[in-house]
């Protein structure tokens, strides 16, 4: 569970790097993704290890929230350490998407593990 947490972050924080080039109609070459990927992905990684997400990767409040916080915020400091842009309005976007994939899909796992734990608890009723 722990390396597929760690992927899907890995490929979310991708996604929004693309999304974000593609949406400024910005080239879709291999050095400018990785250009702007590269802060999110360091601050992701950061992220892990400061929250220690692998002793629980799915939790929402104990690895999601704080993953989600250090993600943009190192994330737009090694953007602005780099020379790249931090206006208000990607802020803003950052801040959303990232807290829609990074935490988002942690309340999608807790709501499958509560249904499933509901739905195993009224069958052996």
């Amino acid at each position: 569970m722990i390396i597929a947490a760690l992927a899907l972050d890995v490929v979310l924080t991708l996604i929004f790097a693309l999304s974000g080039r593609s949406s400024h109609a910005e080239a879709l070459d291999p050095a400018g993704i990785a250009g702007t990927w590269w802060p999110f992905l360091v601050a992701l990684v950061v992220g892990w290890i400061v929250t220690l997400a692998w002793r629980r990767p799915t939790s929402v409040v104990r690895t999601g929230i704080p993953l989600w916080i250090i993600t943009v915020a190192g994330g737009m400091l090694l953007r602005a350490a780099s020379g790249q842009g931090t206006a208000l309005p990607f802020i803003i976007v950052a801040t959303i998407v990232l807290g829609l994939a990074l935490v988002g899909w942690r309340l999608i796992a807790l709501l499958v593990r509560t249904v499933r734990a509901r739905n195993a608890r009224e069958s052996k009723e």
